[in-house]
């Protein structure tokens, strides 16, 4: 048996590996990464992304919502 030392590993900001400067908001596709199935933004302790990156997603995500490119609820 394996044993777990209770230690997770950190998480990587992807945006900063790949030396990201500006998150493009017509890019639906990346922008769902970051949501839940019900339409939610998830949070920076799940995906892992930096708190700078966090709050450019979460804007970029409002503005993709409000053009119509990604919905507000997934209704389930």
């Amino acid at each position: 048996m394996a044993v777990d030392s209770g230690r997770a590993r950190k998480k990587v900001c992807n945006f900063c590996l790949d030396d990201v400067k500006h998150i493009d908001f017509t890019d639906a596709v990346k922008m769902r990464r970051y949501l839940t199935e019900r339409g939610k933004i998830l949070p920076r302790r799940i995906t892992g992304t930096c708190a700078r990156h966090q709050r450019m997603l979460s804007t970029k995500i409002k503005t993709s919502r409000h053009a119509g490119l990604i919905p507000f609820v997934i209704a389930g």
